[in-house]
């Protein structure tokens, strides 16, 4: 069993909010728009860290963060893409290669819009965690929390962070 912290869209800002909430977490996974190495560092000094980089990254973080991460834990495939889309209207850039081979879990960030939805055609659970930053039009900065035990998804939390 694992629990899972996840962020995306920090775009370089630091919030220590951000420990306080993933203290509880075995991991932390970040889905994209890092905006520093600084921040990325932050995060894997207090936690095992998976990332991605996002459209705003530069080749700092694209040199040590690949644009797609595909891996298994727990029992459960998961793949991390920034740019992804979501069920219904999946990125052409990620469409082909969940269509063959959906995980269980697919995670995607870029559109600082909050959003977990299940693909019933897929059989796989989306994630959205919405962003922590505060650059960008959204409202609410979010983050979320899951556990991963024996390839299922429980325990699901969105935490919303307040300014």
């Amino acid at each position: 069993m694992k629990r899972i912290g996840l962020l995306s869209d920090t775009h370089g800002y630091w919030d220590d909010k951000y420990l306080d909430y993933f203290e509880s977490c075995d991991e932390i996974w970040h889905a994209g728009d890092i905006g520093s190495l600084e921040v990325a560092n932050k995060l894997a000094a207090f936690r095992p860290f998976r990332a991605v980089y996002g459209n705003i990254d530069g080749q700092d973080i694209r040199r040590v963060y690949p644009q797609v991460n595909r891996f298994t834990l727990e029992g459960a495939e998961i793949l991390i893409k920034h740019i992804g889309g979501y069920p219904g209207k999946y990125d052409p850039s990620i469409q082909g290669s969940l269509m063959v081979h959906p995980p269980q879990l697919f995670i995607s960030g870029h559109s600082h819009i909050l959003k977990v939805k299940y693909d019933k055609t897929l059989r796989m659970l989306h994630i959205n965690p919405g962003a922590a930053s505060i650059s960008g039009f959204h409202k609410v900065r979010t983050l979320v929390r899951f556990t991963i035990d024996s390839g299922e998804f429980k325990d699901l939390e969105v935490i919303e962070l307040a300014g």
